[in-house]
């Protein structure tokens, strides 16, 4: 399966972060993988490629090429895509994977998965989404759904819509146990009732 992983790209981490993005690596390689992800060599997205790498996954990085300085991208990646823009590289990620994993991130791995989350739910695509939550990292997260829809917000069918899981193994579980079934597209009607 082709998992794509969003991810922290700081260092600046508690050590049980980057183990359980360590391990996630080797279980996607164990498991004959391909690791999809931004590209970069630090934080979890580095600690995850390198996992991948000990097992010999391929790793396809994406990202755009202002990013190709010294330090900054992971040098293993089987292939390498380059895109202009951000935006562009989370587009990429989205066409090339079959699958979202996401990992403790910032700003920039919330956006990307509340991304995939909404066109999930707009029904263009139907690629299963789960959070790996780490030292309960994603509680709040989980809240903020659940209070979301609760308030009326977002269709109660949003927090059903991301597996949340304790571990590495309980995450690639949730991804590659899920049913593959086709997107359908939600009418207008019925995305704004």
């Amino acid at each position: 399966m082709k998992i794509c992983v969003f991810a922290a790209s700081s260092d600046h981490l508690a050590p049980c972060f980057t183990e359980a993005a360590e391990e996630l690596g080797r279980l996607l390689g164990q498991g004959g993988h391909t690791l999809i992800f931004g590209g970069g060599r630090t934080g979890l997205m580095g600690a995850c490629a390198r996992g991948a790498a000990e097992y010999g996954a391929e790793i396809i990085g994406i990202a755009p090429r202002f990013f190709d300085e010294p330090g900054v991208l992971y040098e293993r990646c089987s292939r390498f895509v380059w895109t202009e823009t951000m935006a562009e590289r989370k587009t990429a990620m989205e066409e090339e994977a079959e699958a979202f994993l996401v990992l403790p991130g910032g700003i920039g791995t919330m956006e990307e998965f509340f991304e995939v989350l909404t066109l999930r739910q707009l029904g263009l695509h139907a690629k299963p989404i789960a959070l790996l939550n780490t030292a309960a990292y994603f509680d709040g997260l989980a809240a903020f759904l659940q209070g979301m829809t609760a308030q009326g917000f977002a269709g109660r069918e949003v927090p059903a819509l991301v597996s949340l899981c304790g571990t590495p193994e309980e995450a690639l579980r949730a991804l590659t146990d899920a049913p593959q079934t086709q997107a359908q597209r939600r009418s207008k009607t019925e995305y704004f009732r």
